[in-house]
């Protein structure tokens, strides 16, 4: 009775284990375009972002294909200006269990910014989660600004109403 308890035990362990494979290092990883001739003034985020693209299998049938890149763009879309990421891990992921599995690529790294692309500085958090995109009247420069969720929601009724005045004052005065 014993080593059949064992052996269940055994068996249940190696059913539910999981494998993360380390595929590759890497210094400079990107599936964007970058603008290398501006790469003096990128910084380097100051934590680590993660991407994955997993899919499950169901039996012997995979419900999708994995896919190296979108882990890799997926990891790079966590930071606002991120054109690459640097000192980073690429994984093969499997885990199967007695009748499915998961199975996929995850990509790790340290992110690096172009302050062009974004206003944020490497480990400064936004203000606010709101962000308004416009256009400045005067100059007709493309302007950014982040708004405090009580001003945002002021913007988007004057924005339902198209009272342009509203905005204006909101864009103006509210503006964290």
């Amino acid at each position: 009775m014993k080593k059949m308890a064992c052996l269940g035990l055994a068996l249940a362990a190696i059913a539910l284990t999981g494998c993360k494979t380390r595929i590759t290092d890497f210094t400079v990883l990107s599936t964007k375009n970058v603008d290398l001739s501006n790469m003096a003034s990128f910084t380097q985020g100051t934590q680590r972002v993660t991407g994955e693209d997993l899919y499950w299998m169901i039996l012997v049938f995979p419900t999708g294909i994995p896919n190296l890149k979108e882990a890799i763009d997926r990891a790079i879309e966590q930071m606002p200006g991120c054109v690459a990421l640097v000192d980073g891990v690429i994984y093969n992921y499997g885990a199967f269990y007695v009748l499915a599995g998961q199975m996929g690529f995850i990509v790790e790294g340290t992110p690096l910014i172009d302050p062009k692309l974004s206003k944020l500085r490497a480990g400064v958090e936004p203000k606010s989660n709101c962000m308004v995109v416009y256009q400045d009247p005067v100059t007709s420069a493309s302007k950014s600004i982040y708004l405090s969720t009580q001003s945002m929601s002021e913007f988007r009724l004057a924005l339902r109403a198209h009272d342009q005045s509203a905005m204006n004052r909101i864009l103006a005065e509210k503006a964290l």
